[in-house]
């Protein structure tokens, strides 16, 4: 580690050596075993890869290389009407259960594969042969997702359907959570859709979507849980959905609601009220990640005393004076407990002296993405240009001024 550098170093530095430590070519595998590969996951991996070559980390022929070897083994991997399992086995292709009535697809994990599949897309557009046949087999990909059979012809969109079981787990994706970005993705797709009913019925409609209340002098406009929740819900659909300047028919400030999320995550971590060693301003961040019992969603209403780096890391674009405190506080302070060859780990616990051992992709890839939204919106920019995506979002009531050509502007420093 450069510690001799700590002092005099620029953010720039920092934001480029974390991030790119972070960009590791194992970034799907999940927490099954060597073989599992998290679908999800690899739709982060795959925004991350456009960041490392935007910032010249690797060449543009090794990440088309790279994500011609994923599309490939998608086309032969198994899927259920296009809509792919949480897990597939990294060799065969075959679905790996999750549990007895998760064996077959998974609607949300699918949708942010798909938000990076679309992402990889947009970037490489070039009419070089390697990007021509990349861009086809994302067509193909993109085109078999069904997601309107996982409405079930009852108006509500469904979480899993097994080849098994069918929909017999009926877990509606209802809001507010990490899924938001699954009802954009299913209202974005030309030839499966899902109806603006679908979204009103079973996210808007819901007694968990809408909040109101404030927590720590911080308004929060979604959620019911007290605090907000893990700060995931405000992480993974935004990689690609920009919320600044982000309003719906609804009277939602997406841009608020992140920011203030991530705030008053933030502001419980310093109150404290468990009294956990170890958190404070430069140590704060609740959200889902490995603890030190098992794979546990961190939040206000679930405090184990365990810190997820990803969760402040992952909120630079909302609070980047704050985020970057915890950032040098992490690698300058915690160091090597914490620091690995593949970045930070998944999550810390001074409480109970433990410091995990993995890297998770779900909580790797935000970090890279969000990190690079906040310095040049390059994801954002991306993703929202996209026009099937605008169709989507405008179908489903929203507003921003990307549907007008102009670039979202930044939100305030905190």
């Amino acid at each position: 580690m450069a510690r001799e550098r700590s002092n005099t170093v620029k953010a720039d530095f920092y934001l480029d050596y974390i991030n790119e430590a972070n960009d590791e070519p194992n970034l799907s595998k999940g927490t099954f075993g060597p073989e599992a590969c998290a679908v999800g996951g690899t739709g982060f991996g795959i925004m991350a890869t456009i960041v490392a070559v935007e910032r010249s980390w690797i060449s543009r022929e090794a990440a088309l290389e790279r994500l011609i070897q994923i599309v490939d083994f998608l086309g032969k991997a198994e899927s259920y009407h296009g809509i792919y399992p949480h897990f597939i086995n990294g060799d065969t292709g075959r679905a790996i259960a999750f549990d007895r009535l998760d064996d077959g697809a998974d609607i949300v994990e699918t949708s942010y594969l798909m938000m990076g599949l679309l992402s990889a897309r947009a970037y490489f557009n070039g009419d070089t042969v390697k990007e021509r046949y990349l861009v086809r087999r994302i067509n193909e990909t993109w085109s078999a997702a069904n997601w309107s059979w996982h409405v079930n012809n009852d108006n509500r969109l469904l979480w899993h359907w097994s080849p098994r079981n069918g929909f017999d787990r009926n877990f509606p994706v209802k809001g507010w959570n990490e899924a938001l970005i699954t009802y954009i993705i299913s209202a974005s797709s030309s030839r499966h859709p899902i109806a603006r009913e679908v979204y009103e019925k079973t996210w808007v409609g819901t007694r968990s979507w809408r909040n109101g209340k404030s927590y720590y002098g911080y308004r929060l406009p979604l959620g019911n849980s007290n605090g907000g929740g893990p700060l995931f819900f405000s992480q993974y659909s935004f990689m690609g959905i920009d919320p600044n300047n982000l309003t719906d028919d609804h009277g939602i400030d997406y841009g608020e609601q992140t920011r203030n999320h991530t705030l008053i995550n933030r502001a419980y971590s310093i109150d404290n009220p468990k009294k956990y060693k170890g958190y404070g301003e430069k140590a704060w961040g609740l959200t889902a990640g490995d603890s030190v019992k098992g794979y546990v969603a961190h939040s206000p209403e679930d405090d184990r005393g365990v810190i997820q780096p990803t969760a402040a890391l992952s909120s630079m674009p909302y609070t980047p004076s704050f985020s970057m405190q915890a950032l040098r506080y992490f690698y300058e302070e915690k160091g090597e407990k914490i620091w690995s060859n593949y970045g930070f780990v998944d999550g810390f616990s001074e409480q109970f002296e433990w410091y995990a051992p993995s890297h998770l992709a779900i909580d790797q890839g935000p970090i890279i993405v969000m990190i690079e939204n906040r310095r040049s919106g390059l994801l954002w920019n991306i993703f929202m240009n996209i026009p099937e995506i605008q169709h989507g979002m405008k179908q489903l009531g929203f507003d921003s001024p990307y549907f007008t050509r102009k670039l979202g502007s930044r939100m305030p420093e905190k």
